[in-house]
């Protein structure tokens, strides 16, 4: 009987480690071919892993909980298929074992003894065994600024650290004990103070319930509080009369619906109306690398959608520009469907150049959202609603009953000054203004 490995699939080409949900299946359970063995979660998606073979499984490597580097293996199954070889690490583990033990290891090796369940943060077993092999310890290591998803620490981080210490080592005088942490420098050359606050105590005597962070929960307040180290964040806002686009899509309804199978919403409007800005102002649609600025020639438009737990999810439409308002408006729908029941795969909310979140779905008039790093903007769109208001006429100012909504741009002050934030953004508002009230449909 052949020995196979349950490797860690790759689910993109940026994902670089999975953390196991919850394994399908017991050790001496029999799997079919393609039968779910576990379910993993990489940032926001969750996946089911199949078995790449009929059999039993024999050993489960990792628990649940546990974060695996892609292409590690995480279980073995036993098979009697014809034509299936062993794997070899599985069959070749004892002896290659027992080779490395007896291997004679560098004097000038520098190890040091971490422990870091210590730490709130995840760092992944490469860069675990660079800090171990460099010397570097927990404290030093929390205080590197990571530049992965959610402000994780890479290698490169690691690496791009530990170059800047050896040009210029840095003295640190004590300190203390409240102060805030030394600065680290970051991978991408800049120096961003990470401070360790002392927080005042929440007390949990009295009459409270204690609810523990999901996994998304964390991964979003990770991110929202790196965002706003990493960012210095500018908010402006202008008032849109989008009393023809509201009037245009009461028409528009039936027959999008009729012709299309589709439902037209406000959403791939907006987008459209987003994307011509971002044309016009392709200095929005940048990112930030070190003393670089990365300017994106694809305009690639994430949507924030709200998932049924209250958690969001930002799945992306890729190529924004190269789509009429019919193919934005499936695309919407299917992005929006398949987030809310967890279906979305892993590179749908990779990629992004822009961010679209609509604060108007609940109520809200306007925001002041959070930009979703790696990108330096991001739009919120308020609740379109009646008001009277100032028309303009070839005959004299009239007061008329308009749709009124107000956009709200946050935006990266260290690249995006205020005359190019808020041209961009009364630019998104001359399009929505401007929408033709006979547009075909």
């Amino acid at each position: 009987m052949a020995k196979v490995e349950l490797i860690m699939p790759k689910l993109g080409e940026s994902i670089i480690e999975a953390t196991i949900l919850s394994w399908e299946k017991e050790v001496g359970e029999s799997v079919e071919l393609d039968e779910n063995v576990l379910t993993i979660a990489t940032d926001k998606v969750d996946t089911e892993v199949p078995s790449p073979v009929e059999g039993v499984l024999l050993e489960i490597l990792h628990p649940d909980g546990a974060t695996v580097a892609v292409g590690a293996p995480i279980a073995i199954i036993e098979t009697e298929a014809e034509g299936v070889e062993a794997s070899p690490a599985v069959a070749e583990a004892p002896q290659a074992k027992e080779e490395n033990s007896a291997a004679p290891q560098p004097e000038t090796a520098a190890v040091v003894a971490t422990d870091f369940s210590q730490s709130d943060r995840f760092y992944s077993p490469l860069v675990k065994s660079i800090a171990k092999e460099e010397g570097i310890g927990l404290e030093e290591l929390d205080n590197i600024s990571g530049t992965g998803q959610n402000g994780r620490v890479t290698k490169h981080d690691v690496l791009a650290y530990l170059e800047n210490r050896k040009k210029a080592p840095q003295v640190v005088a004590p300190v203390k004990k409240e102060a805030p942490k030394a600065v680290a420098p970051a991978n991408n050359g800049q120096q961003m103070a990470v401070q360790q606050f002392n927080l005042p105590p929440v007390d949990t005597s009295g009459n409270v319930e204690i609810i523990e962070m999901g996994r998304m929960r964390k991964l979003i307040a990770d991110h929202m509080v790196m965002s706003k180290h990493v960012s210095p964040h500018v908010t402006s806002f202008i008032e849109v009369d989008v009393t023809n686009l509201v009037q245009w899509r009461k028409k528009a309804k039936a027959v999008y619906a009729e012709k299309y199978g589709e439902k037209i919403t406000f959403t791939p409007i907006f987008v459209e109306a987003v994307t011509k800005a971002l044309q016009d102002y392709p200095m929005v649609n940048i990112a930030v690398k070190g003393n670089q600025i990365v300017r994106y020639k694809d305009i690639n438009i994430g949507m924030a959608a709200a998932l049924p737990t209250g958690n969001l999810i930002v799945p992306v439409i890729k190529n924004a520009d190269m789509l009429n308002l019919v193919g934005l408006t499936k695309k919407v729908n299917d992005l929006a469907n398949r987030a809310r029941g967890n279906k979305l795969k892993p590179e749908e909310i990779k990629g992004g150049t822009f961010t679209l979140t609509n604060v108007g779905t609940f109520g809200n008039v306007m925001g002041t959202p959070i930009i979703n790093q790696p990108q330096v903007a991001i739009l919120a769109v308020g609740a379109i609603r009646k008001k009277p208001a100032v028309i303009e006429t070839p005959t004299g100012d009239m007061i008329g009953i308009r749709h009124m909504m107000f956009l709200s741009l946050s935006y990266d002050h260290r690249v995006v000054d205020g005359m190019l934030g808020g041209s961009f953004l009364r630019r998104i508002g001359d399009y929505l203004e401007a929408f033709d009230l006979n547009r075909d449909i």
